[in-house]
């Protein structure tokens, strides 16, 4: 690794001293501009060389799906096995991307379709999704939404980002706001600052968080002017993207050191990939790298369904299976919740072993993580409040004004005491617009 960190290094300021261009290997400016983007670049930096026809398919992979890979994240590739390194397997294009499987899907999770302004997604009743950015520093090969990545014609004007905030201002159920792309971080600081800004002043916002993979791929984008920014913002909350613990590099604890030391709490996101994470012990000391640096595991994805992801996916027995293996072996905290994010827009399904054996009226039978089988017994007298939305009269003591945001959708629709729904039954005319 830091062989390959210095080949490159050396290799990059012989071809820039020779023109009189000076070399700095910590400006992330400078790394986005000498992203490396064609094949043989990349063979002149890992001493390899691929053959005609080898060349010929990676090249029409491009075509379709473009690479953009930052100096900095190449250099972590081992040149001695680097087909199977899992930082080249997420950065180098493979003609297994053209492959289109019959599950596949352009927009696998109905983004476009949940999209009543611009650059917003709401899925969620409280919280909004709002697309910033279609740059990136690195083009990940298993991105969910390859797209829009690299289209010139989806990056966000001010305009539209200016649309997308009035549209969050006029739903005051929107309490969490998601900034994500492409990558936040990628935009100046000036528009950054202007985003958190704006939203920050919107009554009802309560949280703003930022997904961002710099910390992974160019953590020199973690400048102190963006800290200095981002301290300005006590509701903020930033997750990141590692999914390999080789990611966990000594620019990239900096980097994280510098948001957690002003007091951003950090979550993290991996994706299950096959060939590079699918292994219980890979995942085991991802999340305590995480948590050794003051990153919480928050979600593990099953893989999206988007084209050219097939070789990618995982079964999801198999993220069970890496599940099985974290709880009870590592710290709670360290524990993710793996999920499936439900093709066509039905939103993050979380997914785990199963813990509940059985129960009856009085008893549940649960198993431990070593396979240890107890019950547990329900209270005899337990006589729960029923609820009629009569919060002024409620012995519970949570003396609120009703404003619209006690109205619950889907399944607790049946479980709630002020209604007399009793059956859910899917709307037919939805259905046929979804067809």
């Amino acid at each position: 690794m830091e062989k390959n960190n210095g080949n490159l290094k050396e290799l990059i300021k012989e071809d820039k001293e020779a023109n009189g261009v000076e070399v700095n290997w910590k400006d992330w400016k400078w790394q986005v501009k000498n992203t490396i983007k064609k094949i043989e670049t990349v063979e002149r930096i890992l001493g390899t060389s691929f053959d005609k026809e080898e060349r010929e398919r990676l090249n029409k992979t491009l075509e379709h799906f473009p690479m953009a890979i930052t100096p900095y994240y190449l250099s972590l590739v081992d040149e001695t096995d680097y087909k199977n390194d899992p930082v080249f397997r997420q950065a180098f294009p493979d003609e297994r991307e053209l492959i289109k499987s019959e599950a596949d899907l352009l927009d696998p999770l109905a983004e476009d379709k949940n999209c009543p302004a611009p650059g917003i997604t709401h899925r969620y009743p409280d919280r909004v999704l709002f697309h910033v950015s279609n740059v990136c520093a690195m083009y990940c090969r298993h991105c969910t939404r390859k797209r829009k990545v690299s289209d010139i014609d989806s990056i966000p004007t001010r305009e539209k980002m200016l649309k997308g905030i009035e549209y969050i201002k006029n739903t005051p159920e929107i309490r969490d706001v998601l900034l994500s792309g492409g990558d936040p971080f990628l935009l100046s600081n000036e528009t950054i600052d202007f985003l958190l800004s704006e939203i920050s002043k919107i009554e009802h916002i309560e949280v703003i968080r930022i997904g961002t993979r710099t910390p992974v791929v160019l953590p020199f984008r973690i400048t102190d002017e963006l800290i200095e920014i981002l301290k300005k913002y006590d509701n903020l909350w930033i997750n990141t993207h590692f999914n390999h613990p080789k990611e966990i590099t000594k620019e990239a604890r900096v980097a994280l050191k510098k948001l957690t030391s002003i007091g951003i709490p950090m979550g993290n996101q991996s994706v299950l990939l096959s060939e590079v994470n699918d292994c219980p012990r890979i995942m085991k000391a991802l999340v305590q790298k995480l948590v050794k640096n003051r990153v919480r595991p928050y979600y593990i994805y099953q893989c999206d369904l988007s084209e050219g992801l097939e070789h990618f996916r995982t079964s999801v027995g198999r993220g069970i299976e890496i599940m099985e293996a974290l709880r009870g072996h590592t710290s709670g905290f360290a524990v993710p919740t793996f999920v499936v994010d439900a093709p066509g827009g039905g939103g993050k399904i979380p997914v785990a072993p199963n813990y509940i054996l059985s129960q009856s009226t009085n008893k549940i039978v649960l198993r431990n993580y070593e396979g240890v089988i107890t019950t547990y017994k329900e209270p005899s007298s337990y006589l729960h409040n029923t609820c009629n939305l009569d919060c002024e009269n409620c012995n519970l003591q949570f003396k609120v004004e009703l404003d619209g945001s006690e109205k619950v959708v889907g399944i607790c629709k049946l479980l709630e005491d002020y209604n007399d729904i009793i059956t859910l039954t899917p709307n037919t005319e939805e259905i046929q617009e979804e067809l």
